[in-house]
């Protein structure tokens, strides 16, 4: 007679605690990494911020008082941005009010609204960013209107009207 071997259960530890170790001991791994990355990267350079707005238009304003010295509006130049030569007056009004033009270096990203609108926008966060950097600079701009907030919005339309206040043309028969 021949004798069947039977299986013999394995030693050692279940699966689901060496899957366990596995799983720390590579976390341990990646967080070391991490902090090695984050010894070698780069500083971000320093900003201030503020947020601009109007109508429907909201624009987040950073001014860094380090690097290159440009005016980017959605990473794009703001004459790029702005089409019209009286748009990128407006958006630019508040750096040449206190002759700022070539100090800084400014990011803008913006949504919502019109051009126009964003463009005004622009406008008072540059202003409000502008305080924040010297507080000095607030009584100039609060004279010439760029702090305060235009808060005057488009009107809903009504039912039984074409628009917010246009009635249907009037018919005698």
């Amino acid at each position: 007679m021949e004798k069947t071997k039977k299986p013999t259960k394995k030693r050692g530890r279940p699966k689901k605690i060496k899957e366990e170790k596995e799983k720390k001991v590579k976390e341990k791994k990646e967080k070391s990494e991490k902090k090695e990355l984050k010894k070698t990267a780069v500083k971000p350079a320093r900003y201030l911020e503020a947020v601009g707005r109007r109508k429907t238009s909201v624009a987040r304003i950073r001014l860094f008082t380090q690097g290159e010295k440009e005016f980017l509006i959605n990473e794009k130049p703001y004459q790029q941005y702005f089409p019209t030569l009286d748009l990128q007056q407006i958006a630019n009004a508040a750096l040449e009010k206190m002759k700022c033009v070539d100090r800084f270096r400014i990011s803008a990203k913006v949504k919502g609204g019109g051009f126009h609108s964003q463009a005004e926008a622009v406008r008072h966060g540059i202003a409000r960013v502008l305080v924040e950097f010297n507080s000095e600079f607030r009584k100039r701009l609060r004279r010439v209107g760029f702090l305060t907030r235009d808060p005057r919005k488009r009107e809903r339309k009504k039912f039984g009207l074409k628009r917010a206040r246009r009635a249907p043309q009037w018919r005698k028969r």
